[in-house]
């Protein structure tokens, strides 16, 4: 099974639940464009009228469906480019939407404020580890699970909250093989 096939089957195996995909409009060339000509539902996760050439690089999320030509685009082309990060949520895109957006600003200690980048899976797989139990809870709310490329793009993560941890697991793009690697945050 090629790789953008074993990671349709691993993002909807629960059929019951949202599929969505955060995108970085910075990594992807024309992500506007493949929106506009596809047309998945989807929301840009910053508010009101962007300035000339911010909604080009902005994030954008999208609700996937399985056999969508989007979805099909973005699974075949997408990963190993760090064009976004995946998860799951039984809720709304605009109810998800209002969540991921309060994750987009961190503050300095002299409090400038700063845009946060964890749609990128370089930075939410580097992230996400090092949240207390108390800060995943929070950075999660409403989604059941995170899932984006490891360094290595034959493998995939899979963080959530359970018991009040975080559990991060790694899966193999290449084989049949189970969920690997459990790991607990602090």
């Amino acid at each position: 099974m090629e790789t953008s096939q074993r990671l349709k089957s691993i993002l909807f195996e629960d059929a019951s639940i949202g599929t969505y995909a955060i995108l970085d409009g910075a990594s992807i060339p024309d992500l506007l464009d493949q929106l506009e000509a596809d047309r998945p539902e989807y929301l840009c996760l910053y508010r009101g009228e962007l300035k000339e050439g911010l909604e080009v690089v902005a994030p954008y999320l999208v609700r996937l469906e399985p056999h969508h030509t989007f979805t099909r685009w973005l699974l075949a082309f997408g990963w190993g480019r760090h064009f976004g990060v995946f998860l799951h949520a039984d809720v709304s895109l605009a109810a998800l939407r209002l969540h991921l957006r309060r994750g987009l600003r961190v503050y300095t200690e002299d409090r400038d404020a700063l845009y946060f980048r964890y749609y990128d899976p370089r930075v939410l797989r580097v992230f996400l580890p090092t949240t207390t139990p108390e800060e995943a809870g929070a950075f999660f709310g409403l989604i059941g699970t995170f899932l984006c490329e490891s360094e290595d793009p034959t493998k995939c993560l899979h963080f959530a909250v359970r018991n009040g941890a975080l559990r991060q697991q790694v899966r193999s793009l290449e084989g049949e093989s189970d969920w690997e690697g459990i790991e607990t945050g602090r």
